[in-house]
């Protein structure tokens, strides 16, 4: 069968659905959708609206060069989006928040911030007051008798070094970098917008010839910075507005020696006076949503991990008074007997309970969570993960996306029986060139160990690619464009999708078997479920190869020191020299959670170099700060040390992006690394001559 998974093309050209935001009236989902641009060199969104009773087709709303992203619904159905698009402020290199009318009309600007508009952080169900996140230089400093000077002065930092060439960032905190970017010198702040001030611009608020321009636009409605001086404190900032608009509920950092703990805050929208309600020592209290009446707060909580081993995450609720007040005395803790760890919540309709997304069994059903302390329900029965959950304010009707290793992302509404209607989508679902099976396999100490198995066309025997997922609190359990095991199934390869010790999903006693411990439980789960596939009678277990990134990388590096069993192995971001890592990385704090001295060096393996036998493809990006390019220097300085014949030849290939991050995203660039997996994997899994990818030169 053809596909799109049989041409690397065909496959980065597919349109991919990644957001979702529901009407208050419940009628229509609104979507964003990523598509190919014309160079083929990376993505762009578009807003889209399809009907949310599961008939009609998508309509597309927005359309402009640069994209648009980070949609949310006001209370009266208006769209907001945020987009680099040019608009009359003359902020053209920065995104701003636009709004697109419900009642019809073209998208206009409700924003001209220096530094551009991060995103929504929340709206108000009744009321036209927004949160929205955005990024001040810290000596932009306002005067009191102006609300708006401090943008001015932004502003004018902002082009001073620009016009100099400045890119020095001074830090006072750790950390100082994430991901992929270095955090500063601007650091993000919460500001609030009243859209009731928003009105048509006129010539009164153009400034007369000679005049200096306002501080800020006359016709805007004028933000109001709730966080003055945060340094780092809102890089990871969540939170939700009362139904009134007046309180937000915020999880924000608190700085520690090294990094920040999440603490449950409210900020008063009128005044900005901010009230800390939650916070512990090695607590964070994180994902604080509101009911539909305002009268209660559902958030998180999580004890620290240390080396000893990781902490259930638990859901509390409070009470908010009408003045938005938390009582912090009767605050109390629901779903005690729960085990799994809720990746998102929402209240209900009628504000009964709660609705949850969680890991589960290499699924991730929606859960339905009693405030009475009832006991949880699983509200979807399906082989489906769902994600991104939104409850229609007026109707209840609860959308989300969905999706799983034989589909994308996709629309759904899901009924409260549980049953699921497909909505329409901008992104047709594609066919696949596989089939897919749930196997399992219980380990000597007898623990059951289960994954997926993606099976290509045709009886086989396959050879067999075992994948093994990052993370390590992960589960291979949904669809992902970036690792898509379908492209190796249009090549005739049975894929295996492990959850081995340290997955989620299948309560704390299975992660805390791999904490401290990554070599040990987690190596020897792998091995026995791959044992368990290769004696099926349509798998080759003479060609066989591992492959993972990331934790995935560590633990395909280990499997190399640790085992000849496989005919390759591809490390891509992987984790190499532990001790040099573990002050390298962006988040050594919560690295040094994980390892004490002992596990580290027990766990560490750059020690067994020695041993690898089967040829390695070393996969890294520069860009890359949580697994930094040392890690995969050293792999390659060492595999030459110990590997390399006298002419400087190996088995070994080390494929480099300068200008890429942990995961390698764009399009050409991704296009590459799956063209040099399968030179690599044909070589050695399947006998082939070697042939270098055209591009690489």
């Amino acid at each position: 069968m053809t596909t799109p998974f049989s041409d690397l093309d065909h496959f980065t050209a597919l349109p991919r659905v990644d957001g979702i935001a529901v009407a208050p009236d419940g009628s229509r989902v609104v979507l964003t959708v990523s598509a190919l641009d014309d160079d083929r060199t990376g993505y762009r969104r578009s807003v889209w609206s399809v009907p949310a009773d599961g008939s009609g087709t998508p309509v597309r709303l927005t359309r402009s060069a640069k994209g648009e992203g980070g949609v949310a619904v006001t209370r009266s159905g208006d769209v907001l989006f945020v987009s680099g698009r040019p608009d009359e402020s003359g902020a053209d290199d920065a995104a701003q928040l636009w709004l697109l009318p419900a009642a019809g009309g073209e998208a206009r600007p409700v924003t001209a911030l220096p530094g551009g508009a991060g995103g929504v952080l929340a709206t108000a169900s009744d009321a036209d007051v927004v949160a929205l996140t955005a990024s001040l230089l810290p000596n932009a400093q306002g005067s009191a008798d102006a609300p708006a000077s401090f943008l001015a002065a932004d502003a004018a930092l902002r082009k001073r070094r620009k016009d100099l060439k400045v890119g020095a960032i001074l830090h006072e905190t750790y950390p100082v970098r994430f991901w992929d970017h270095d955090l500063g010198p601007d650091e993000p702040h919460v500001l609030a917008l009243d859209l009731g001030g928003l009105r048509e611009r006129d010539d009164a608020d153009r400034p007369a010839p000679g005049e200096d321009a306002p501080d800020y636009p006359a016709h805007l409605p004028l933000p109001v910075d709730l966080t003055p001086t945060p340094a780092r404190s809102l890089d990871h900032v969540d939170g939700a507005l009362t139904p009134d608009g007046r309180t937000l509920v915020a999880s924000v950092g608190l700085q520690e020696a090294r990094g920040f703990r999440a603490a449950l805050v409210t900020i008063d929208v009128a005044t900005g006076s901010r009230t800390v309600v939650f916070d512990e020592p090695d607590v964070d209290h994180e994902i604080p949503r509101i009911s539909h009446d305002g009268r209660t707060v559902a958030w998180v909580r999580t004890a620290r991990s240390t080396p000893a081993g990781a902490h259930e995450q638990e859901v509390w609720v409070a009470g908010i008074a009408a003045d938005g007040t938390v009582d912090v005395a009767g605050a109390r803790r629901i779903a005690a007997d729960w085990d799994r760890w809720p990746s998102e919540l929402v209240f209900e309709h009628g504000d009964g309970a709660l609705l949850v997304t969680a890991d589960q069994d290499g699924r991730a059903p929606v859960f339905r969570i009693p405030l009475d302390g009832g006991a949880v329900e699983q509200l979807t029965h399906d082989d489906w993960a769902y994600s991104n959950l939104r409850v229609a304010e007026a109707t209840g009707e609860v959308v989300a996306l969905r999706a799983s290793w034989q589909a994308p992302l996709h629309p759904v509404r899901i009924a409260a029986d549980g049953s699921v209607t497909v909505l329409a989508t901008p992104a047709p679902l594609p066919d696949v060139p596989s089939t897919i099976e749930d196997v399992e396999t219980t380990t000597t100490d007898g623990t059951r160990v289960r994954g997926w198995l993606v099976l290509p066309e045709g009886d086989g025997p396959h050879p067999l690619l075992l994948w093994i997922h990052g993370g390590p609190l992960n589960s291979w359990n949904q669809w992902s464009w970036r690792w898509s095991p379908q492209l190796m199934a249009a090549r005739g390869y049975a894929v295996l999708l492990p959850d081995p010790a340290l997955s989620t999903g299948y309560g704390l006693d299975f992660i805390n078997r791999g904490w401290n411990a990554w070599g040990q439980a987690p190596y020897t789960d792998l091995m026995a479920i791959t044992d368990a596939v290769e004696a099926r009678e349509d798998i080759d277990e003479t060609r066989t190869a591992a492959m993972g990134g990331s934790f995935g990388g560590y633990m395909a590096n280990w499997v190399a020191g640790h085992t000849d069993r496989f005919r390759a192995i591809v490390t891509h971001a992987s984790l190499w020299a532990l001790e040099q890592f573990n002050g390298t990385t962006d988040s050594s704090h919560y690295w040094q959670s994980i390892f004490d001295a002992e596990g580290m060096h027990e766990n560490d393996p750059h020690r067994f170099v020695a041993d690898i036998a089967s040829p390695m493809l070393v996969i890294h990006g520069d860009k890359d700060y949580r697994v930094p390019i040392g890690e995969g220097l050293r792999l390659w300085s060492e595999l030459a040390e110990h590997h390399a014949a006298d002419d400087g030849t190996m088995p070994h290939r080390f494929l480099y992006f300068p200008d890429e991050n942990h995961w390698v995203l764009k399009p050409q660039h991704a296009k590459v690394w799956y063209e040099t997996v399968f030179a690599f994997l044909a070589q050695h899994v399947l006998g082939e001559d070697w042939r270098r990818p055209e591009l690489l030169g």
